[in-house]
């Protein structure tokens, strides 16, 4: 096996990571919520509903940065060429814009805004 086989695999592995990380991460978000949903004690729908939309989001975060790094892995180890490098760019372009949205979605600030004083109330 020569080097860009190696690298190939290894992007790709990478990237059947990120898909695992969601489809994984997503499966226990939903039945979390459905088990502390049905239990027994009562607990408000909104804060269980809320709690869910987090953890779905945190998965599909961690998924996309293993997805974006499979990518880049890929495209400047084995072929550097400036359309590969161009599409690369287009892809991890939006894969972060995704991912800021998601975080603003999870923590409703954006990455870079301090935190809130009423979420340091709630931690």
């Amino acid at each position: 096996m020569d080097f860009e086989e190696t690298v190939g695999s290894v992007g790709l592995a990478i990237d059947g990571l990120g898909v695992a990380v969601m489809v994984i991460g997503l499966t226990v978000a939903l039945l979390l919520y459905l088990f502390r949903l049905a239990g027994r004690r009562r607990q408000d729908p909104q804060v269980l509903y809320r709690q869910a939309r987090v953890s779905a989001g945190r998965s599909i975060l961690l998924g996309l940065e293993l997805l974006v790094a499979g990518d880049i892995i890929r495209t400047v180890a084995i072929s550097p060429s400036f359309r590969s490098v161009g599409v690369l760019a287009a892809i991890v372009a939006i894969r972060t814009f995704l991912s800021f949205t998601l975080e603003m979605e999870i923590s409703g600030r954006w990455p870079w805004q301090t935190e809130r004083k009423s979420a340091q109330a709630e931690g």
